[in-house]
């Protein structure tokens, strides 16, 4: 007889790895730390797990994550909010590490969700790039907020922030277009030769949807969350929506989307046909969007520049 597949569930923290084995009920606890985490992953190979799965923890995960994958073990990086729908659904509502870990192997006992690749440390460099352009633009929009009520005093410190912040966006700037030049030249022409798409919307894009290229159609579409989701109950037929996925991606789709309406022919044509059919505009959008991101998706699969009226709706 076949062994019993055994799945392996990893609550991370900042300082502390909780483990979770499941059919053996097995747990135990290790630091965060390089030594610890080399230990935890001897002890795993030793278990020889079908899948370990772990939540994405902004950048706590990514140590532990990187160690499992270079020693040949599959991980699936999960959005917490799929496992805690999980574990509200099997009636677990307490929250704690260790009810977490068991989760987590749980869930990928259950599920079996796929392993993906994970970035490696260049890409994981133009993420860290983007996220933190990212941070410096909200950091702007905020501040020029504050800028018309506050006092003439704080008004003069205010402006002098927004001084700095713009250049330390210019510099972001460079340095991700220079990242882009260096690593992935091919595709970043490929992508900005679509009208609507500029070099910032491209690094987003090459930062949070790697599988640019690599997914069809339909898969793209929902990793970015700009798949229509039906809301349909026996006779009943509601109002489709999108909902989840990448939400740098998505809003990077949309402010592009945006401009592509006005500047490409096969975006604009879209938007139009919709609204003369009587669309909300909302519905017009995501379509141009989901449109716009087939269309990039296309181009990186088939290794080609954009022409008009050639990629795939």
């Amino acid at each position: 007889m076949d062994p019993t597949p055994v799945y392996a569930g990893i609550d991370v923290s900042k300082k502390e790895l909780v483990v979770a084995v499941r059919p053996t009920g097995a747990r135990w606890l290790a630091a965060n730390e390089p030594r610890s985490i080399d230990r935890l992953v001897r002890r795993l190979r030793g278990l020889a797990p079908a899948l370990v799965v772990l939540e994405a923890t902004g950048c706590y995960h990514q140590a532990v994550a990187r160690a499992l994958a270079r020693a040949g073990l599959p991980v699936a990086v999960m959005n917490p909010k799929q496992i805690r729908a999980f574990a509200r659904a099997t009636g677990r509502l307490a929250k704690t590490d260790s009810i977490d870990a068991d989760m987590l192997a749980w869930y990928g006992e259950t599920l079996h969700p796929e392993p993906r690749p994970l970035r490696g440390e260049a890409d994981e460099e133009l993420h860290g790039l983007v996220a933190r352009r990212r941070q410096l633009v909200g950091m702007r929009v905020a501040e020029r907020n504050r800028l018309e009520s506050a006092p003439p005093d704080v008004r003069r410190r205010i402006r002098a922030h927004l001084t700095w912040l713009g250049h330390e966006i210019d510099a972001y700037n460079e340095r991700i277009a220079q990242w882009l030049q260096e690593h992935r030249s091919e595709q970043m022409e490929q992508l900005v030769s679509v009208p609507g798409v500029g070099v910032q919307t491209a690094a987003v894009l090459a930062a949070e949807l790697p599988e640019l290229g690599q997914l069809n159609r339909q898969e793209i579409a929902a990793l970015a969350g700009v798949a229509p989701l039906n809301n349909d109950s026996g006779k009943h037929r509601g109002r489709r929506s999108t909902w989840g996925g990448r939400a740098a991606a998505r809003s990077a789709l949309y402010m592009a989307a945006l401009t592509a309406a006005r500047c490409n022919p096969d975006i604009r044509a879209t938007y139009q046909r919709l609204r003369e059919a009587g669309k909300p505009t909302k519905v017009a959008q995501v379509a141009c969007m989901r449109k716009l991101l087939v269309t990039l998706n296309t181009l990186s699969r088939e290794n080609r520049s954009w022409q008009p009226h050639a990629a795939a709706a």
